[in-house]
């Protein structure tokens, strides 16, 4: 008779953690964080900003080319990936700054590479967020599609409409946006309690 491995399960993200995104303030430690950790803190800091400014998941920051970067547009071309609409976002003067500083150490066409010289895999930038949160010292375990998480809530306590972070995010179902604008707890600050 032959016995049966059972493996661990992983449970549900609500065990782990209360929340699935980080406030504007823990974003900021994180990249101060990535400066501090690594031997590629430019590299490293540069795909946390942009991962949180565009809504990034691991594998579009993967794809990332240098071709869809359009320094003179002060833009960038996002392909999305699970079925999302792709398009494009503007850039902010930090990010050009970053990329331009970033690209003239690159000889690769693609933005975000390795030691070999080669674009990074999505367990090499999951291995960078969660060393960033770490060095950072948050008070919830980080992972990499929190950026995006962020990227909503963000967004949303900005004051966009649901239908803006939508396409911001390239959400084909509106659904999938929703969460952030529900969980804002700013749309209940008009609400006086005496």
């Amino acid at each position: 008779m032959t016995a049966t491995l059972t493996l661990p399960t992983r449970q549900k993200n609500s065990v782990y953690r209360s929340r699935e995104h980080l406030t504007p303030d823990e974003v900021k430690r994180l990249l101060e964080a990535a400066e501090l950790r690594g031997r590629h803190p430019l590299r490293d800091k540069t795909l946390l900003l942009l991962m949180f400014r565009h809504g990034l998941r691991a594998g579009e920051a993967c794809l990332l080319k240098w071709d869809a970067v359009m320094f003179d547009e002060r833009a960038i071309a996002i392909t999305r990936l699970k079925g999302s609409n792709s398009g494009v976002h503007r850039l902010q003067q930090d990010e050009l700054d970053l990329l331009k500083e970033l690209k003239a150490t690159s000889d690769s066409f693609q933005v975000f590479v390795g030691e070999r010289g080669k674009g990074l895999t999505t367990s090499a930038i999951a291995k960078i967020v969660e060393r960033c949160g770490e060095v950072a010292d948050l008070p919830l375990p980080v992972h990499a599609h929190m950026l995006r998480h962020s990227c909503g809530y963000f967004l949303a306590e900005q004051g966009l409409p649901t239908r803006d972070i939508q396409e911001y995010l390239g959400h084909r179902n509106i659904q999938h946006t929703v969460r952030y604008t529900a969980a804002n707890p700013a749309r209940f600050d008009r609400i006086q309690w005496g």
